[in-house]
């Protein structure tokens, strides 16, 4: 019924059984620019503590105490991966404190293409903070793309190197509790992150803290602390909300023997 008048009053042709879809997508549209007004409004959001975004600023500020170090791996996938651009968002703001510190940071890749972006991200964030005389290209550096001879090259990287902090944010596979026990037995405080569900449990047994699933995605958003980010977050969440609202009323009428709930938002039968 919605969707019929919306045809005839906004020609807008809505194929049958994707009615639902289109009515969230409104509903979250609407939410986005709802959020992105009131930042823009000066209206501030709350975000939950999360412990190993709270505890960068802290690794980092140990490897300057302890004059060693940091070692930041953005995982086994390309440029085209959200996990790899969470992690390059995240590498951002590593290497922003790191500039200011005066901290060594460096950076193995997997893929050349996220080495040059890994590059330029890092130059920028000295760049910003006044510091890119200091920026050394050689330490954002290309390894392979062979899945263990990686891991073993960074293995050796953190045995001789023997970093105060390591970063594994990124996804991961089968490497992940080599690389992760590795940085555990140089006595290196450890922080990863990864939507890789399988390799989740090797990180949080090997690892000081681990950033779980969406962490990862919303981390931007959290250090950053700009509102007009954090709206965006908002947006998401709100839409969350009301995909389980639907799915639970959906779920009551289904069970009472109703149709009329999916029949209004011209879901078929």
């Amino acid at each position: 019924m919605i969707f019929n008048f919306l045809n005839l009053m906004f020609q807008i042709q809505i194929k049958e059984g994707t009615g639902p879809v289109f009515f969230v997508l409104v509903l979250f549209v609407a939410a986005l620019f709802f959020f992105l007004d009131k930042a823009r409004k000066g209206a501030t959001f709350k975000i939950r503590k999360i412990a190993g975004l709270d505890a960068v600023n802290e690794a980092i500020g140990r490897a300057t105490e302890m004059g060693k170090s940091i070692l930041y791996t953005t995982g086994l996938e390309t440029a085209s991966h959200i996990a790899t651009i969470a992690s390059l968002t995240i590498l951002s703001r590593v290497a922003k404190r790191a500039a200011r510190y005066g901290t060594r940071l460096q950076v193995p890749s997997f893929d050349p293409i996220v080495m040059s972006l890994s590059q330029e991200i890092v130059r920028e964030s000295y760049l910003e903070e006044g510091m890119v005389d200091s920026f050394k290209g050689d330490d954002i550096f290309y390894l392979t793309q062979e899945q263990f001879a990686y891991t073993a090259a960074v293995e050796g990287v953190l045995v001789r190197e023997k970093p105060a902090t390591v970063f594994l944010m990124g996804y991961f596979y089968a490497e992940s509790l080599l690389l992760a026990e590795t940085g555990n037995s140089i006595g290196a405080i450890q922080i990863a992150g990864t939507d890789a569900v399988t390799q989740l449990p090797f990180f949080i047994v090997s690892c000081d803290y681990t950033l779980i699933g969406e962490e990862l995605y919303a981390a931007s958003a959290y250090l950053s602390e700009d509102s007009n980010i954090i709206s965006s977050l908002k947006a998401q969440d709100f839409g969350k909300a009301l995909l389980w609202i639907f799915l639970l009323l959906g779920s009551i009428v289904t069970f009472a023997g109703s149709t009329k709930f999916l029949s209004l938002l011209g879901a078929s039968t």
